[in-house]
C-alpha cells in the first residue's frame, strides 16, 4: 500500500494559497516512464519552470506567465470525468507553485497524487508517490532526495552513470532507482543502461513507452 506523505516545507518560490494555477495542458493518458508506467493517468502540466534542462522536450512549458491560470476546482472536474483516479502533477517545474490546496483537492475527489520533479524546490501538497529527475543545471535538494519513492536519472552519455550513483547515494532505502535513455540519443544509451543493469541490478530500466506508442 502506497503511503501518502503530508509535507508542510514552504517552497523558495513561496505563493500565498491560490485557488488557481498556471496550466499549460491536461489530458488522460497512460503514464510512459518509471514505476507506473502502463497504468491510466490524468496529467496536469503546470506552466513554470527555471531549471533549464536544454534536452526539456516541453520548453514551451518554461514560461509561468504564457498559460492561463485555471482554477483549481475546474482541474478537479476535468480529471474526475474520467474513470482513472492516478493524477500526474508535472511541469515544467510544478514545485516552484505551492501544490498543498491542489493535492488536497485531488485527495477529497478520492485521487492519487504523482509528482515529477527535478527535486529543485522543497516538496508542498501531500504525495502517494514522488518521482525525482534530477538535472545538471539546478542540483536537487537533499530532503527532497530522501522522501522519493522513485529516482529517475535520464542519461544522455556515459559520465551519467556516475551521476546517477551520486545521487543514488542520498536516497532513502525505500527509493525505487530508474536508468532512463533521453530520447534522441536512446539507440547510442539503451545498450550501454542494459549492461549497466545487469551489472549493477539494484538499478532498472526506463523507457519513454508513450512515445514508442505514440499517446501523449
Amino acid at each position: 500500500m502506497l503511503h501518502v506523505l503530508p509535507v508542510t516545507s514552504v517552497p523558495l518560490a513561496a505563493e500565498p494559497a491560490v485557488a488557481a494555477l498556471p496550466l499549460m495542458e491536461q489530458f488522460y493518458t497512460i503514464q510512459g516512464e518509471g514505476y507506473n508506467t502502463g497504468r491510466a493517468a490524468y496529467f496536469l502540466r503546470l506552466g513554470g519552470c527555471d531549471v533549464g534542462c536544454v534536452w526539456c522536450d516541453v520548453k514551451e512549458s518554461w514560461d509561468a506567465a504564457a498559460h492561463p491560470r485555471v482554477a483549481i476546482a475546474d482541474m478537479v472536474a476535468a480529471v474526475v470525468q474520467h474513470p482513472g483516479r492516478n493524477v500526474v502533477i508535472t511541469g515544467g517545474e510544478p514545485l516552484m507553485h505551492d501544490l498543498t490546496d491542489l493535492t488536497a483537492a485531488l485527495h477529497a475527489a478520492g485521487c492519487q497524487n504523482w509528482i515529477e520533479t527535478s527535486g529543485a524546490y522543497p516538496l508542498s501538497g501531500a504525495w502517494d508517490w514522488i518521482c525525482v529527475s534530477p538535472k545538471k543545471f539546478k542540483a536537487p535538494l537533499p530532503d527532497v532526495l530522501r522522501q522519493a519513492h522513485e529516482l529517475k536519472i535520464i542519461v544522455f552519455n556515459q559520465s551519467d552513470f556516475k551521476w546517477a550513483e551520486e545521487h543514488a547515494a542520498q536516497v532513502g532505502g525505500h527509493t525505487r532507482l530508474y536508468l532512463q535513455p533521453e530520447w534522441s540519443r536512446a539507440a547510442q544509451m539503451t545498450p550501454l543502461i542494459v549492461d549497466y543493469v545487469k551489472k549493477n541490478p539494484r538499478w532498472q530500466v526506463s523507457l519513454q513507452t508513450h512515445k514508442y506508442l505514440d499517446i501523449p
